[in-house]
């Protein structure tokens, strides 16, 4: 499936932003420091986008959910 897919629900942001596509999470992802990326919860979330990119069905919702916690998981939800 394209990285245009959006998620059922977009994801809302503390800071009053949204990520609405599997594109806008990985952008999302990307643009937090390399450090931070490299942390457990970022990869786990990364690897769900990539499977959901790649082979689409319940994997999008597995990347949804993985991108919530791992905005949870350190407050990098801006």
């Amino acid at each position: 499936m394209p990285w245009s897919t959006p998620f059922d629900d977009p994801i809302a942001l503390r800071g009053g932003g949204r990520l609405a596509t599997l594109q806008q999470a990985a952008d999302h992802v990307m643009a937090l420091p390399e450090k931070v990326q490299h942390e457990a919860h970022w990869q786990i979330a990364v690897e769900n986008l990539i499977n959901a990119a790649e082979t689409g069905g319940g994997w999008l919702m597995f990347a949804r959910i993985a991108m919530m916690r791992a905005l949870n998981a350190d407050g990098e939800d801006k």
